[in-house]
Order: C-alpha cells, then structure tokens, then sequence
C-alpha cells in the first residue's frame, strides 16, 4: 500500500538553518519524489509579550493548524531559540480547535551527532537502521544530553516519556532515500493521537 503524503511544518532556527530547510524542500519537490506537502509558515512576527497561552494558542491555531506532523531541525544553536520552543510545544498543544501534531527530530550535520533514537517501533528500525544489530535503552536526562548536547531541552523531556514517540533521527540518514524520510513521516502521523507529550517545561521567553 502506497504511503500517504502529510501536511508538515518545519521549525528551525532561521539565521543558522534557513539553507537546510530550502534543501528540504527542494529536495521534496526534485526527481518526482513528492515526500510531504510543506505547511510552513513563518511565526517570527508574533508579539513576544503576549501570555504564553496566547502565544500557544495563535501559533496551535494559526500557523499550525494545516499541519499533523511537525519536523524540527536541530542545528547547533536551534535549543537556544525562542520561536523555536514556541513551535515545538504548539505542536504537542492538543488544542480544542485543532490537535496535537507528531513530532520528528532531524539533527543537522552541524551537531556532530550521528546516533538516533527510533520511537515507532521494529517497522522503523528495520526500515531505517538495519545496520544497526544492538539497540541501547536509554532513560536518563544526563545519557540524553550527552548523545544529543544540541538538542532543546522540550525534546529531551519527551524523549524521557515512552509513551511521547518523538523519533530522532540524522540528516544524512534521511535524505539518502525519499522513501526513508516518508515513512517516518507517515509513521510520526500515525502515532500522533497517543502520543503523551511533557508540556512542563515553561514556554522560552528569550533567546539566549
């Protein structure tokens, strides 16, 4: 059964990553391959004194609301970036009006970091990590924070949560093949709705 395409958004910090998420998209539209339909939209205008509430809920309501899966793209200073937690937590928001999205994880080769976790199960880990012969649970903050130092800190809190399945997963790895990044797209969609999402981290407030 062929896969099914799904309305994204890409969170990423702009200054730093803008090239990679136009890679993205071009490569998504290049050779026929016709991943995802990007649902992006920028959310830098938003009034940064407005409550937290008003912040998640314009964003959840606005920006997100075309979107079922969120990819984040995590470069070396993506953690320190306010819009980006924004988006982040918007997207684990289950609104009245519109619902939680899923959450994928991408690091850029600027981070150095080549491990991954795979949240959805054996069908991701046989599709996209079958090299891999021996798989490490990992369960504390610190064991986290150590394999992924770049990564916001609202990842690892749901990262921590079995029941959150937020993969992560590598740039090279995913855009080696259309079908690899599909799939995770489609399996992120699919694990949406069950997904149990730590939102207790407060909202970022400033950069830093």
């Amino acid at each position: 059964m062929a896969i099914p395409k799904h309305k994204v958004f890409i969170s990423y910090h702009h200054a730093n990553d803008q090239g990679y998420k136009e890679s993205l998209i071009e490569w998504n539209k290049s050779n026929g391959y016709d991943i995802f339909i990007d649902a992006s939209v920028d959310t830098g205008d938003i009034d940064d004194s407005l409550s937290d509430d008003s912040i998640r809920q314009k964003i959840r309501d606005e920006y997100l609301r075309d979107s079922s899966a969120t990819i984040l793209l995590v470069g070396t200073e993506t953690k320190n970036r306010k819009h980006v937690d924004w988006e982040v937590y918007s997207s684990m928001f289950d609104g009245q009006v519109n619902k939680k999205s899923g959450v994928l994880v991408i690091q850029l080769p600027s981070t150095g970091c080549t491990t991954y976790t795979a949240a959805h199960g054996d069908e991701e880990k046989e599709a996209l990590y079958s090299d891999n012969t021996s798989w490490v649970s990992v369960t504390t903050r610190a064991d986290y924070e150590e394999r992924y130092p770049y990564m916001p800190q609202r990842i690892i809190d749901n990262l921590l949560k079995s029941d959150a399945k937020v993969s992560v997963t590598n740039w090279d790895r995913v855009t080696s093949s259309p079908d690899k990044l599909k799939l995770l797209i489609d399996l992120t969609y699919q694990d949406r709705a069950a997904c149990n999402y730590d939102l207790s981290t407060p909202m970022r407030r400033a950069n830093s």
